[in-house]
């Protein structure tokens, strides 16, 4: 059923754009049917899973490799599975409002369920290359969403930025699956994480250091945080559900499910903490420069996954106890604060907060919502967020480091403050500001789902006891390998440190948002002068692009002549420096016994080969290539290969035919006009690829000869295949794929040259339209 529910998803996405054609303004609420009731099938397993147990499927995928699509049930994947569901059938509901209208509505609708699908299939997988599979589909459908606006090159740039940046890393993070895999036998990760801790493995430091690249340019760490505030060209139901909520969240949930694998050690505790913490600070502080709520948003965004990193490297149980909170009431308040900025923006018109004020009297539902949530992400008591937060501060004083540590999370979560309350405050509330449109409430569609999010982070602020045995301790406790336990939270807070750091980091908060906008002015005059990642990355992709630019300008001249030499060449270094460096040069060479005209044959063919370098016309420049190719296809013959000899004589007849025929149309009686030394160096260039040639075949022949394929194949052709020709059984059926892809650029080929004869022929003069002959030829 767990496989049913990920790749329904896949199935629905490519009926969804029907599905929107047939229903139209109803196919929002349709739609997120779907996810809602995919959520409430993973609500049934949280019963069983909050007391302890694991649920597996698996079914072969490519079983030869030991590649299974195998999923795994346990408190980690369950609580990401319900938030993806969840939040993705208000998401979905969000859009059939948010879009209405648009008239590539229902493609959109496709590639959000896709999206579903993909991270499902992410956070439920529990072999390795089906996790990297669902990883890489994650980045493909992300980039479809960003650039969903495609006619604006700034939505090009961000969703070729976050394909570049995700699936970069998760082609490193691949090559550590395999280097894993390697290290314990076995690419089932419940497999992996059974056995234990690698860290005393040799493989341990790249296999870490791969895997925290895919993590980290998935959860935009320092420095690879820049793809997501550009991701912010995206739709807004894109930005909620994807770079709040699931996607940027994947890197995290990876280094979650890692833990008990790679955890523990000093460079886990190490790298984690020193990234989180840089990148914390970082997203916050420029998110302290923004004026458009998206932004803002998205800054706190890359601010919070940095929190969960950090926490995750410190790895005690209240530091993965309090990962778990955060994790869950980050999902609420900012899944929340992104509908809310999306309804501001499709009401009024603007996102930019120097151009919002006053708007509760208009909209006083929104408001509602973003206030609810904004209270939670300050971290105000009776809220989800101030539980998160008050076990982050009992996490980090109780560390090494704690007053480096604890700095960090008061300054992260005060400035991060100051932002929900430019956010959640600044919009609605203060002197009413003129907007390019009239405000007023959004529908249904608009408010019901920042409303609901809003509303749970307070519900379970409220009632902590309920998320923390369902989902919280679960979730720690698959994080840690072993049962976590931990006191109820309290509802009302309890006097004590954590408290004391909450109280700073509420006034440190509060001062800075009365000094906003000076600190935004000294931001932005010192981040102009900065050169950032973000810059980088376009000089990067600008210096490729010189370099293809480059080489195809070097390489690709549209000379087959230098094509071959190159190809030549190379070809004679990669066999010649082998050869030489190692002497396989064959110490005595036996002459075997043959008939005279064996010889005879030979010698003609070594005649043509010459006769055709030392060419000085293309009519015998054809003839020599065909006494060359017809002396092999003779030897070919005499040694007992017929069906070879009769396929280089088509060869080399047609070839000839062709050529002449193609001659027609050039003039034959010209002489080449190539100085000897060209022809002296082409001879060179090809005597040495016969002669390194000669020596490699002399070298493996003189080996004993393996005759394991030949004695398969012999057993196997008449049996498997019903063919007695084994070169031909071999052709068809054993090799058949690569005989269809050879027939098929030799098809593509032919075709290609077809079409470029056609358009020579309409650009030639037709005879009699006073064009003379020469000037027919001199045109071809």
């Amino acid at each position: 059923m767990i496989s049913q529910a990920v790749l329904t998803c896949f199935a629905l996405a490519l009926f969804a754009p029907f599905i929107h054609q047939l229903m139209r303004s109803h196919s929002g609420w349709v739609l997120a049917i779907f996810p809602a009731s995919l959520f409430v099938h993973f609500l049934g397993y949280v019963p069983g899973v909050a007391a302890g147990e694991t649920y597996r499927e698996a079914m072969p995928w490519v079983e030869t490799w030991g590649v299974y699509l195998s999923f795994y049930v346990d408190g980690l994947s369950l609580v990401f599975a319900l938030l993806i569901t969840g939040i993705g059938a208000l998401i979905i509901f969000y859009t059939g409002g948010y879009l209405a209208g648009h008239p590539h509505q229902g493609r959109f609708y496709g590639f959000m369920l896709a999206f579903m699908g993909s991270m499902l299939g992410l956070v439920l997988a529990d072999n390795l290359i089906a996790l990297f599979v669902f990883w890489e589909l994650t980045s493909v459908t992300s980039f479809l969403l960003i650039g969903f606006d495609h006619q604006r090159e700034r939505a090009r740039r961000a969703a070729i930025q976050a394909l570049f940046v995700t699936a970069g890393g998760g082609l490193a993070m691949l090559a550590g699956f395999v280097m894993l895999g390697a290290a314990t036998g076995t690419m089932e990760m419940s497999e992996i994480l059974a056995g234990g801790s690698l860290s005393a493995h040799r493989l341990y430091m790249p296999i870490l250091l791969l895997v925290l690249a895919g993590a980290f340019t998935k959860s935009a760490q320092v420095p690879f945080h820049f793809w997501l505030p550009n991701a912010m060209e995206a739709p807004t139901p894109v930005s909620a559900y994807l770079h709040s909520a699931t996607m940027v969240k994947a890197g995290v949930y990876l280094l979650a499910r890692m833990s008990p694998a790679l955890g523990g050690t000093d460079l886990w505790a190490t790298i984690l903490p020193i990234f989180g913490g840089a990148t914390l600070i970082y997203g916050t502080l420029l998110g302290l420069r923004q004026t458009d709520l998206k932004l803002m948003l998205a800054y706190t965004t890359v601010a919070s996954l940095g929190l969960l990193v950090m926490l995750l490297g410190l790895g005690s149980e209240y530091a993965l106890l309090a990962a778990a909170l955060y994790l869950i009431a980050h999902s609420f308040f900012k899944g929340a604060l992104f509908l809310v900025a999306g309804c501001v923006d499709h009401q009024t018109g603007t996102r930019e907060t120097v151009r919002l004020g006053g708007l509760m009297r208009a909209m006083p539902i929104t408001a509602f919502a973003a206030l609810l949530a904004g209270l939670s992400m300050m971290g105000i008591p009776f809220f989800f967020g101030f539980l998160a937060k008050e076990v982050i501060y009992e996490a980090t004083a109780y560390a090494d480091n704690m007053w480096l540590l604890t700095t960090v999370a008061v300054v992260g979560n005060g400035l991060m403050f100051t932002i929900a309350a430019l956010v959640a405050w600044g919009p609605f509330f203060g002197r009413r500001m003129e907007t390019p449109k009239a405000p007023r409430e959004g529908s249904l569609y608009l408010w019901l789902g920042p409303l609901a999010l809003a509303v749970l982070g307070l519900a379970f602020g409220a009632y902590p006891h309920i998320p923390q045995d369902l989902f919280v301790t679960p979730v720690a406790s698959a994080i840690a390998g072993y049962e976590v336990h931990h006191a109820t939270f309290p509802t009302i807070p309890k006097m004590g440190l954590p408290l004391i750091l909450s109280g700073v980091t509420v006034a440190f908060g509060l001062f800075i948002f009365l000094i906003a906008g000076w600190v935004r002015a000294f931001l932005n005059a010192a981040g102009q002068r900065m050169w950032g990642p973000d810059r980088g990355s376009d000089q990067f992709l600008a210096a490729l692009d010189f370099l293809s630019r480059t080489l195809v300008g070097l390489l690709q001249t549209g000379r087959l002549r230098l094509y071959i030499t190159v190809t030549l060449v190379v070809l004679a270094i990669t066999l010649g420096v082998p050869i030489i460096a190692y002497g396989l040069f064959p110490s005595e060479i036996s002459v075997p016994q043959a008939p005279f005209h064996v010889y005879g044959v030979l010698l003609l063919t070594v005649v043509g080969a010459l006769a055709l370098m030392f060419a000085r016309s293309r009519l015998q420049a054809i003839l020599s290539m065909g006494v060359t190719g017809i002396s092999v296809a003779l030897l070919f013959l005499l040694f007992g290969a017929p069906d070879l000899a009769y396929t280089q004589f088509m060869v080399e007849t047609l070839s000839v035919v062709i050529i002449a025929l193609v001659l027609l149309r050039l003039p034959v009686d010209t002489y080449d006009s190539r100085h000897i030394l060209p022809s002296l160096r082409d001879a060179a260039i090809a005597g040495a690829v016969g002669v390194f040639f000669t020596v490699l075949l002399i070298a493996v022949t003189a080996r004993p000869m393996d005759l394991t394929l030949t004695d398969y194949f012999a057993a196997h052709a008449y049996v498997s295949a019903h063919g007695r020709n084994i070169v031909n059984v071999i052709l068809v059926d054993f090799r058949a794929l690569d005989t269809l892809g050879e027939i098929v650029v030799v098809m593509v080929a032919g075709l290609a040259a077809l079409a470029l004869i056609k358009i020579r022929r309409g650009k030639l003069v037709p005879p009699g339209n006073g064009a003379s002959p020469d000037d027919e030829r001199g045109a071809s």
